[in-house]
């Protein structure tokens, strides 16, 4: 089993037990090796997020730091790759920064969940968002995690590498979603709109980062 497996199949333990009820601090996030919550606040808590301000030591600091995190659930993020060498792109309206931005498939955790579960997770998102799902004899890989912005949330991402995948009979869509496209691209062309700008979206940024590091593309195909 590859590092980043072993971290998975750790940090998914790890939130097991994170969601019943609301949204709070899970393993994944530790008082120790110097770090100490003296003081906690809350000031919104729903389904999907908790506001909370923290007095906290940190292991170069006497005194409490204070500081608010936004809780918030994990997420799966899903690079999947057809047949053909392409991965899928959706675009989708966002509220929060008010566009319509390109994107691979991804989704919140909304249950407790292990390491298979969240794989089964991964695929559901990636046929609710995209049409597809996992072709006979094709495999799903995990590439381990990543924080979406550590100054503001413990939010984390677990990514998949899914290979290959071929449009179902039928796409059963998720209500509420605001996906206007799914694309099939090149990787020269995912490099592309990275590179001008078409991509933005964090996940998307960060799992190819991580696809390019463990040699899944080369960086040299732009």
């Amino acid at each position: 089993m590859r590092a980043g497996e072993k971290n998975f199949a750790r940090f998914a333990a790890a939130d097991s037990d994170r969601y019943s009820p609301g949204v709070k601090r899970g393993k994944l996030v530790r008082d120790n090796d110097g770090w100490e919550t003296t003081s906690s606040e809350h000031h919104f808590t729903n389904d999907h997020l908790d506001v909370v301000t923290e007095q906290v030591k940190t292991p170069t600091s006497e005194q409490p730091r204070t500081w608010t995190t936004i809780r918030r659930k994990p997420a799966v993020v899903i690079a999947p790759m057809t047949e053909d060498g392409k991965f899928l792109l959706i675009k989708e309206e966002r509220i929060p920064v008010r566009a319509a931005i390109w994107s691979m498939p991804a989704g919140q955790i909304d249950h407790e969940a292990d390491e298979g579960e969240i794989r089964k997770i991964a695929l559901k998102e990636l046929h609710e968002e995209t049409g597809y799902g996992l072709a006979p004899g094709g495999e799903i890989i995990s590439l381990g995690y990543f924080f979406t912005s550590a100054g503001l949330t413990d939010e984390h991402c677990y990514f998949f590498f899914v290979r290959p995948v071929q449009k179902a009979s039928k796409h059963q869509r998720e209500e509420g979603e605001g996906i206007l496209e799914c694309r099939a691209v090149g990787t020269d062309e995912l490099w592309r709109m990275i590179a001008e700008g078409d991509i933005r979206d964090s996940n998307t940024l960060a799992i190819c980062a991580r696809l390019a590091a463990r040699g899944f593309i080369s960086i040299d195909a732009r």
